[in-house]
């Protein structure tokens, strides 16, 4: 071999080896590469830290809601006024968590659940959830028992399981259990919670009672959110952790591997450090505020995500985001973790037909015609919430903070169905029908659970809410 080609030949060893980019790029370019590779990661990171957080307990704790890695949290009652940990709280369902280590497939055991309302929503640590969770759209409210293995399991699946593969070592569970809010109903859904249960595959069939996993040094705050944990670890700290998430833990799917070739560009690659100091001087002044500029292009998507209808904003197309990285690191940011639009969709308005926004010094009602309630294979509500840095149940005397199909509803002459928002009673008459609003701004949520796959649908628009209308 001559001089030139040995010299050639190391020269291509060196540049495939080398964490250094192999050509070099302006610092614009390697900021947008940058920047495309911070949203990538956004929702990894987010629920990660998530886990971590809700995991680094030694024992299940409702006052604090941590619970350790492959037990199982039931939360017994809705969430009370005053609770300020959850935004945008739920008043229709009991919350049911679990978080599992997939590096011994587990098992996750579901009792008979009759014709009730429920999902088990499996979601993997990229943020993807689960079109086969265990559901009452999936299995009919059978009981059953499931199989989550994680990357590269292939091994037998015991007799009568569900195996339903995970793209993630680790996983969470978000169980919602529908409840009418009567003490009888949550005793029943109690019930039923309790007898939830996760194994690991190696203990199937035999006595099992879970046992904390040893607790390490948490590798960051544990009661900051975890956008603020995000942000905290700076640019390097960030792609550092997302190389080590990929690695194994969360390897990309098929379908990123463009994006995967681009961060390569910048020396950010699956199981390797990532090393800042290695970029220019001005590439790295580019990349200081990385993690600002990356915020702040989520949070301008969030303002555009989804489309208005008669003054609601309608978000579809949540749980499976494809190569829609923008979009799933903005439902990571404001919404973790969405359900898929099958399961639920949730419109929400904080304006009125006019465009106004909604205030409690006004009145306002919604008025479904005659069989133009929401459809859906579930149910549906409206929830009320103040607005004071998130979006809080609003304290009234009635202790009501919901209006939904499960109320006797005063009905119209014609069949149609007029509900009222306003901070004062609107009469005896039409109180069923009320939600009290508090004196000042607030925001209407709706919920469609298991929304109908059929016209007339929100699916596809064919049904549309209605405008929130004043009358003062």
């Amino acid at each position: 071999m001559t001089f030139s080609k040995v010299a050639s030949s190391l020269l291509a060893a060196a540049l495939f080896t080398s964490s250094v980019p192999a050509f070099a790029l302006t610092p614009d370019e390697a900021k947008s590469i940058a920047l495309d590779a911070y949203v990538y990661g956004y929702s990894l990171l987010t629920t990660e830290v998530t886990r971590v957080q809700m995991t680094h307990a030694p024992e299940v704790s409702l006052a604090t809601m941590k619970v350790p890695m492959g037990e199982i949290i039931n939360v017994p009652r809705y969430p009370p006024v005053g609770e300020r940990r959850i935004s945008a709280p739920n008043a229709d369902t009991l919350y049911s968590i679990v978080w599992m280590d997939l590096s011994e497939p587990q098992v996750f055991s579901q009792p008979d659940m009759g014709s009730r309302w429920f999902t088990f929503e499996g979601v993997d640590l990229w943020m993807t959830d689960l079109e086969n969770s265990p559901s009452r759209r999936t299995n009919g409210g059978k009981a059953g028992n499931y199989l989550f293995t994680g990357p590269g399991w292939n091994g037998t699946v015991p007799e009568g399981m569900h195996h339903i593969p995970m793209a993630t070592r680790y996983m969470g569970i978000l169980g919602r259990t529908y409840a009418d809010g009567t003490e009888q109903d949550f005793k029943i859904v109690n019930d039923l919670q309790a007898k939830l249960k996760v194994t690991p595959l190696s203990a199937w069939g035999k006595d099992y009672t879970p046992k904390a996993p040893a607790l390490d040094a948490p590798p960051f705050s544990l009661t900051d959110t975890p956008q603020k944990v995000i942000l905290d670890m700076g640019t390097a700290g960030y792609f550092n952790m997302m190389a080590r998430l990929m690695c194994k833990d969360a390897p990309a799917a098929a379908v990123d591997a463009p994006i995967i070739e681009k961060m390569a560009q910048i020396g950010l690659k699956p199981c390797e450090k990532f090393d800042l100091e290695k970029l220019d001087a001005q590439t790295q002044a580019a990349l200081k505020d990385l993690p600002q500029q990356a915020l702040a292009k989520i949070e301008a998507n969030y303002k555009t995500l989804g489309e208005k209808v008669n003054g609601w904003n309608v978000a579809l197309g949540l749980g499976s985001y494809g190569t829609d990285y923008l979009k799933r690191a903005t439902v990571a940011a404001y919404g973790w973790p969405a359900q898929h639009d099958i399961d639920g969709v949730y419109p929400y308005t904080d304006v009125d037909s006019a465009g106004q926004p909604l205030s409690g010094a006004n009145k306002y009602t919604v008025t479904f015609a005659a069989g133009k309630e929401p459809p859906v294979n579930g149910f549906w509500s409206i929830t009320m919430y103040e607005i004071e840095k998130g979006w809080w149940f609003y304290p009234n005397a009635l202790n009501k903070f919901t209006v939904s199909q499960r109320n006797d509803f005063r009905k119209n002459a014609d069949g149609s169905v007029t509900l009222y928002f306003q901070h004062e009673s609107p009469g005896a008459e039409k109180q069923a029908n009320w939600l009290p609003a508090p004196d000042g701004p607030f925001v209407l949520m709706m919920r469609l659970y298991g929304p109908s796959e059929n016209n007339p649908t929100i699916l596809n628009g064919s049904w549309q809410p209605p405008a929130v209308a004043k009358v003062n």
